[in-house]
């Protein structure tokens, strides 16, 4: 539930150095590396969101509070998973770790009369334009001896810390303003508008000698107080120092997450991004079990789904293959979501509203349902879920759609269609006849959204992207999808002029690039290189037309050339793990169909892999897999792709590129003989279409 770092103000996560762009290279804000604080409940890699957290800022000073909001610079950086530390301009050492409901700081201070920790309650959002969060209603309260608690309600949300600091001969003061309130025990604000807010917050000040140690525990709730105060005490204890503790426990918890894929071979650099991808791919959502601070029941609830737009594709089928139990109360939780607010969220944020992203795309949850249905995971009421999913289908954009059979952006009515496909699948299973029936027919509609003379969606508006971005996702019927446009000969052809084959190399902009320059760039209509989502799944089309060659070819590309390790290791925004678990799967030469319980297989990056799946492993095991390196590796000028010549599943012939996630998910040995030349593997059985289960259909 909670996260914690180092505070710039910096897009995109309060972090870094730079100043929120859209186009072209970003700009930075400052010229170093600086933090004015620690914070709590940044986003992962989002784009813009509105709002950014960065909630509570704890900052250690030797200046006066008149100071506070100055930024230091960072010096000394270590970062593993569960753990933070960096040295200020100032001196101060500074450390910060979390559980799963609790932060816990720890600066070591050089010798001083008069060192302080300060806690701003105020303190939200970025250094950006219309990045300022302000909480609207607050109280803190000073308990004595260390201890503190209040609430800020920010986005509709009641966010309550409970503190504890074990510090002999330290003042504790409540502040407003930047002044001290001597003697005081409370502050209430009732409203607070962005024009009347003055920071407050709590203080705890005193004398240090040189390498003293200050620890400062922080519990957190959505349900008030006493509910922090119980978090606190169940991750700290009653210990005054619990830092290394709850360090260690996290440290245990990632371990087990990150080993439950292991890789063998590849370069220390690919093992390294590969690592570090798996790390960013669970980060999110957040996960904070009884904790819902809109119905009072206990249970799962789940928020920084920013957004299933995101992460539908790769991430969650990466949490159901790695951690079900997680999948399965993530899907729950937006089932009780739909019950309270009438509709499943595209996107669900620590915010009250009903601005969830919906623009984006429609009814996404569906697609997951039906994967978690397919695989048998968990205890749902199925059939209440089916109302939701049912219902939901004619909701917002899906209004239109049951009217005219068509709707506008065009790309929602690929989602509703394919919506529809997913739900006639639950409702068949659950024996409503009728409704999976009228569900197929309308997920037949996609067809309404092509225009045939070109294959291409027809105009429409398009967000963050263009109809080519749009025009190669994965449909539940690719097999009329490419027959549409001519056969295989001529998807290809298409989908080659998108990936750029035989095109001169494209130009990248650079800082503030001018309206020509990107427009010019616009009419490529080319491939951006996984930096937004309707490109992730663009390379797998090909193995619907028997290349899967090409797919081996983009793939390879994308993992060699756009993923290095250091900063700016990423071809784009994370978004939530979701461009993360991408280059998971790509590394393993898997690649999920979300929605269809299907696995395209490709060439994998490394020469073993295994994956534990519970109490079963599926292993991808390689022969004449040649190791290459990455971008950053510099071994290497220009390595070559690998393809697949043959393939056995659980010792069988695997003449298909493709399998069912049922099958990965019982466990199972997948034995892939690799070489330098393209071969027939994969090209006379196609993966399944609604027109063409068998995956048998004409070919050119």
């Amino acid at each position: 539930m909670v996260s914690a770092c180092a505070y710039s103000g910096a897009y995109p996560t309060g972090y870094g150095l730079y100043a929120k762009n859209t186009e072209g290279q970003p700009e930075e804000l400052f010229e170093q590396l600086q933090a004015s604080g620690f914070t709590h409940f940044q986003q992962s890699g989002t784009g813009a969101i509105r709002k950014y957290y960065n909630y509570v800022r704890v900052t250690p000073m030797v200046q006066p509070l008149d100071v506070l909001g100055q930024a230091w610079p960072l010096h000394d950086e270590t970062a593993e998973a569960g753990y933070y530390a960096a040295t200020l301009d100032t001196g101060i050492r500074c450390e910060v770790t979390v559980g799963a409901k609790v932060a816990v700081h720890r600066y070591v201070f050089p010798e001083h009369r008069s060192a302080r920790v300060v806690v701003d309650l105020s303190c939200g959002g970025l250094a950006i334009d219309l990045g300022r969060t302000v909480p609207l209603r607050a109280h803190v309260e000073s308990l004595g001896n260390g201890r503190a608690q209040g609430t800020v309600v920010v986005e509709g949300v009641p966010l309550s810390v409970y503190i504890r600091v074990d510090s002999p001969g330290w003042r504790q003061m409540l502040w407003h303003d930047r002044r001290l309130i001597e003697g005081g025990t409370r502050l209430d604000f009732d409203r607070i508008r962005q024009t009347t807010l003055r920071p407050f917050g709590m203080l705890y000040m005193g004398p240090t000698t040189a390498g003293q140690a200050v620890e400062i525990q922080i519990g957190f709730s959505l349900r008030g107080c006493e509910q922090a105060r119980e978090n606190l005490y169940r991750e700290c204890g009653d210990r005054t120092a619990s830092f290394d503790v709850v360090r260690a426990q996290t440290e245990d918890r990632w371990r087990d997450h990150v080993g439950r894929v292991e890789v063998e071979g590849g370069s220390p650099a690919r093992r390294q991004v590969f690592a570090t991808a798996l790390y960013h791919s669970l980060i999110k959502p957040c996960f904070a079990d009884d904790e819902s601070p809109f119905w009072p029941s206990s249970g799962p609830f789940v928020f920084d789904i920013c957004t299933m737009w995101d992460i539908y594709k790769t991430q969650l089928p990466l949490l159901m293959a790695l951690f079900p139990d997680k999948a399965v109360d993530l899907l729950e939780s937006l089932i009780r979501v739909c019950e309270e607010e009438g509709n499943f969220p595209i996107g669900y944020r620590m915010a009250r509203g009903a601005d969830r992203f919906f623009r984006q795309a429609s009814a996404l949850v569906h697609t997951a349902l039906a994967d978690v249905h397919a695989l048998g995971l968990g205890d749902l009421d199925w059939t209440w879920a089916l109302v939701h999913m049912y219902d939901d289908l004619r909701r917002m954009y899906g209004e239109d759609f049951y009217e005219h059979g068509v709707v506008h952006p065009i790309s929602h009515t690929l989602d509703l269609a394919y919506a529809a496909h997913c739900t006639a699948g639950v409702a068949r299973s659950l024996n409503d006849v009728q409704l999976a029936g009228d569900l197929d027919a309308r997920s037949r509609l996609w067809s309404n959204a092509f225009d045939p003379d070109t294959g291409l969606l027809v105009d429409s508006s398009f967000y963050e992207g263009g109809k080519w971005n749009y025009s190669f996702r994965l449909l539940h019927d690719m097999a009329a999808r490419i027959a549409m446009v001519g056969g295989n000969d001529a998807f290809v052809s298409t989908l080659d002029a998108f990936f750029g084959y035989g095109a001169p190399r494209v130009a990248q902009p650079g800082k503030r690039p001018g309206s020509a320059e990107m427009a010019a760039g616009y009419l490529l209509n080319r491939f951006e290189g996984l930096n937004n989502e309707p490109d992730m799944e663009a390379p797998w089309s090909y193995h619907y037309a028997a290349r899967p060659d090409r797919t081996a070819e983009i793939v390879h590309a994308a993992l060699t050339w756009q993923f290095g390790t250091g900063r700016g290791g990423l071809p784009g925004n994370d978004d939530s793990g979701g461009l993360s678990s991408w280059y998971v799967w790509a590394s393993l030469g898997l690649f999920p169909v979300a929605g269809q319980n299907l696995f395209l297989v490709n060439a994998p990056a490394f020469g073993h892999a295994t994956l534990h799946l519970g109490d079963r492993d599926f292993v991808v095991e390689t022969r004449g897999h040649r190791e290459t390196s990455i971008s950053s590796d510099g071994l290497e000028e220009n390595p070559p792709p690998q393809y697949v010549q043959s393939a056995r599943l659980n010792g069988r012939p695997l003449d298909a590129a493709h399998l069912r996630a049922t099958d990965v998910h019982a466990g199972g040995r997948l034995v892939l003989e690799l070489g330098p030349q393209p071969s027939e593997w994969g090209r006379k059985i196609l993966p399944p279409s609604v027109s063409d289960p068998l995956g048998k259909g004409a070919r050119t």
